[in-house]
């Protein structure tokens, strides 16, 4: 086919959408929290808030904070790199977009549940 058809965007609240999904699929997780949601940084081409994160996107290429409560039984600094890879990976392959940085916070943990 030949010739443009149009372009595609993707809204910056997408974005946050699925980091915050993918964030909550990496076992540690217990939720977000919601303290970055207030906190919008407005960067040239987009932003995007959702509860516990913030997307902003500079020149097409995505930075993502996140802001987490933990399960207090699991290596936090390890579950935090899965975080960071995880949502990296699925910005990429979802949206095709580059990924300058995941920044991950944890703000607090709580007690994991019982089974």
């Amino acid at each position: 086919m030949a010739g443009k058809l149009g372009s595609v965007r993707i809204s910056p609240e997408v974005l946050a959408t699925i980091a915050r999904l993918t964030a909550l699929n990496v076992p540690g997780v217990a939720h977000m929290h919601s303290a970055l949601a207030g906190n919008v940084d407005r960067l040239f081409h987009g932003r995007g808030s959702a509860d516990g994160v913030r997307v902003q996107v500079v020149d097409n290429a995505v930075n993502i904070d996140l802001s987490l409560i933990a399960f207090s039984d699991v290596n936090l600094l390890e579950m935090g790199q899965a975080v960071q890879q995880q949502v990296a990976r699925a910005i990429q392959t979802l949206v095709g977009m580059p990924v300058l940085a995941v920044n991950v916070r944890i703000e607090d943990v709580v007690i994991a549940p019982r089974d």
